[in-house]
């Protein structure tokens, strides 16, 4: 019995004082309490650059970020959302309390210290006054509690970790939209600190790590890759360090190939058909005409309400300008075909009254009557009549060969006809050309241009 309450004793001391093989274990609360003894936190910590007199030289404070999601890309007003842990890590050696520890005295690898709701009550410690200079929206995470991490080790690393979510700007250029890569950046920079008092550095290692699954996980984008950079810059106050991310983000495709190029290409294709009806039906060339041309400016209303209006001449643009400009020669062509039906409708009237005229003088006529044919030579060496008519016949001229040729010229038919054949083969075979044009200027190129 004396034996169990020794060692209850035991217990109970070593949970009071956390003495371990011997060692006093000293608790966070203690090390933070004299850690934070005459602490200014408004005071920068000192550099580790030995060479720089007084201060140490600039504090470095190495960056590392972790992208959770990118949301809601918008084009019209140049932006998008991202969510990532945003971590920093510096030295600050006031804060060191690997000095606490002795051969009596066991310390622990880190202690965390803890965060309030309001950003105010937290400040305990310094802190790089870091911001977002694209930024336009912001906010922290505080549910269930602040999801603020703040961890000293004992040599006086410090790491900071807070998971973000902004809306940060991002400048587009749409020339080759939809086929278009853009490039969004998230520049961090110290608003107060110059470069002599704090520098900003990527972690060695993994500077941007992804969350799985991030790169298919946007709806009409895909990440391609993430690099980083550094973009400091000079203002009137001074030199200021700033770390940089690009986002390189491809636009997919497929969605305006199913609901833009496959379209307007079966659009174009249907306001051919008039060139195959009668040019006598009226109602329905000028019905497929009129309604191509109003179903096409439709769709191009649809795209552009999606875009800023920008001044320069996008892809989309040459697009859908083309195949208005197909539908409405389509159009002009059916007009054309009808002037000229007209005119030569009445023209042929004009010659049945004419001919109905002159009939009786025509039979008066003097010239002697054509010689009748003689079948009499039939099946002798002598030519006979029927061959020489054939011998006689007039040799049809070198365009009679090629079809389309043979129709533009030959002057027995009508005109109205001869555009309604030409057409037929001239609008594909010029839409053809403009597809071939569209792929290298476009597609092609937009992907050399922007790799």
């Amino acid at each position: 019995m004396a034996r169990l309450l020794s060692l209850v004793i035991f217990g109970a001391v070593v949970s009071t004082f956390g003495i371990v093989d011997g060692k006093k274990k000293l608790k966070e609360q203690e090390i933070i309490q004299r850690a934070l003894k005459d602490y200014d936190w408004r005071v920068r910590p000192r550099g580790v650059n030995d060479t720089w007199p007084d201060t140490g030289g600039p504090v470095v404070v190495k960056v590392n970020i972790y992208l959770r999601s990118i949301s809601k890309i918008d084009d019209v007003n140049m932006e998008y959302s991202v969510q990532f842990t945003f971590r920093e890590e510096w030295r600050d050696a006031r804060l060191a309390y690997g000095r606490f520890s002795d051969e009596d005295t066991d310390i622990p690898p880190f202690v965390v210290l803890a965060t309030s709701e309001h950003a105010g009550l937290s400040q305990q410690i310094w802190m790089p006054d870091s911001f977002f200079q694209n930024e336009k929206e912001a906010r922290r995470h505080l549910i269930d509690k602040p999801n603020v991490l703040i961890r000293i080790h004992p040599n006086g690393d410090i790491l900071y970790s807070v998971r973000l979510s902004l809306v940060l700007s991002c400048p587009m250029s749409l020339e080759y939209y939809p086929l278009d890569r853009q490039t969004c950046l998230i520049d961090l920079a110290s608003y107060a600190y110059t470069t002599d008092d704090i520098k900003y550095e990527w972690k060695a290692v993994n500077p941007i790590q992804q969350k799985a699954g991030l790169r298919q996980s946007l709806p009409s984008f895909e990440l391609q890759d993430v690099l980083t950079a550094y973009c400091t810059s000079k203002t009137n106050t001074g030199e200021y360090s700033c770390a940089r991310v690009k986002l390189l983000l491809r636009r997919e495709y497929s969605y305006y190939l199913i609901q833009l190029y496959i379209p307007c290409i079966m659009l174009v294709v249907v306001s051919w058909v008039s060139f195959w009806l009668d040019k006598d039906a009226v109602p329905a060339r000028v019905s497929l005409g009129v309604t191509t041309l109003l179903t096409q400016t439709t769709q191009s209303s649809g795209i552009n309400s999606k875009l800023p209006p920008v001044s320069y001449i996008k892809a989309v643009d040459s697009w859908i300008g083309t195949c208005l400009a197909f539908i409405f020669c389509a159009l002009i062509e059916y007009a054309l075909v009808n002037y000229y039906g007209r005119v030569e409708f009445l023209r042929k009237e004009k010659q049945k009254k004419l001919g109905t005229g002159l009939q009786a003088p025509i039979n008066d006529c003097l010239c002697p009557p054509p010689p009748a044919p003689n079948f009499s030579n039939f099946g002798t060496n002598s030519p006979s009549p029927i061959r020489l008519d054939m011998q006689d016949y007039p040799k049809k001229s070198i365009w009679s060969r090629f079809k389309l040729g043979g129709y533009f010229f030959d002057k027995k038919i009508d005109v109205s006809k001869r555009i309604d054949y030409v057409s037929r083969f001239t609008f594909p075979t010029l839409f053809c050309t403009f597809l071939v044009y569209y792929y290298i200027k476009y597609v092609r190129e937009a992907e050399l241009v922007q790799q």
